[in-house]
């Protein structure tokens, strides 16, 4: 996530893409990071390899072509592009713009995995991907989907962050796929999948974030938050497995 979301922040940031205004940056964003959400879902769905290697190439290659592009400097927005600026600094009735967009990614997210068709083809195949396939699901072209919409997430993130630090930079997103496994999985959803939901996943992002604000309130380095978060995880992790033990007839 991260990775592709600093990738998608420097291509939208050259100077080639600036000259043709805040729009065409916000597209190029959008466009990137669903291309790379594309090159997952057809290595994983049709070139049948395991996720967590296709996803953790893309990683590397991702931060390695932004630190390329970028020549490892970071890249100013522009004063013609101040668009792009003016979402971190916008409010409406004392909320930031910024706000706004991520309530309104959530609310299409949930509209689109609790009230359409498709929503429903995701929880099945997570949940079992051959039982999916014998009920007529194209599971393939389902599952590439899924990593398309996954990268179109990270393309808007790269435009919120440009827009919060009005730069473009290979080091955006550092360790932020840390951050989205912890959130998920505090808020529920099952690593074995089938099981999830947006409400519980914007739950745990902001449980996970208010435990990274008293550790940095409190003092703690980074490298203490890093070894801390990762206790985190473990541990949801082994308390999803209890309970699902506990359920299990």
């Amino acid at each position: 996530m991260g990775a592709v979301m600093a990738l998608a922040s420097v291509w939208a940031t050259t100077l080639a893409t600036q000259s043709y205004g805040p729009v065409v940056m916000a597209i190029c964003a959008i466009l990137v990071g669903t291309g790379a959400g594309l090159v997952n879902g057809w290595l994983i769905a049709y070139g049948r390899l395991v996720p967590f290697i296709a996803t953790l190439a893309m990683l590397v290659a991702a931060r390695g072509l932004a630190q390329r592009m970028s020549d490892r400097k970071t890249q100013l927005i522009q004063a013609d592009n101040t668009a792009i600026v003016d979402l971190s600094t916008t409010r409406l009735l004392g909320i930031p713009l910024l706000v706004y967009i991520f309530a309104l990614v959530v609310v299409l997210g949930w509209i689109l995995l609790n009230r359409t068709t498709f929503g429903r083809r995701t929880y099945a195949v997570g949940g079992n991907p051959e039982a999916a396939r014998l009920a007529g699901i194209d599971v393939r072209r389902h599952t590439m989907l899924l990593y398309a919409l996954s990268g179109l997430c990270c393309g808007v993130a790269a435009i919120l962050i440009m827009a919060r630090t009005t730069t473009g930079s290979s080091t955006h997103g550092d360790l932020y796929e840390l951050d989205a496994i912890a959130a998920v999985i505090i808020g529920g959803t099952l690593l074995t999948g089938g099981r999830g939901t947006i409400i519980g996943s914007i739950l745990g992002l902001l449980i996970f974030t208010l435990i990274t604000n008293l550790f940095i309130l409190n003092g703690l380095n980074t490298s203490d938050q890093l070894i801390a978060k990762g206790l985190i995880i473990v541990v949801a992790v082994l308390l999803q497995r209890r309970n699902l033990k506990e359920r299990a007839p």
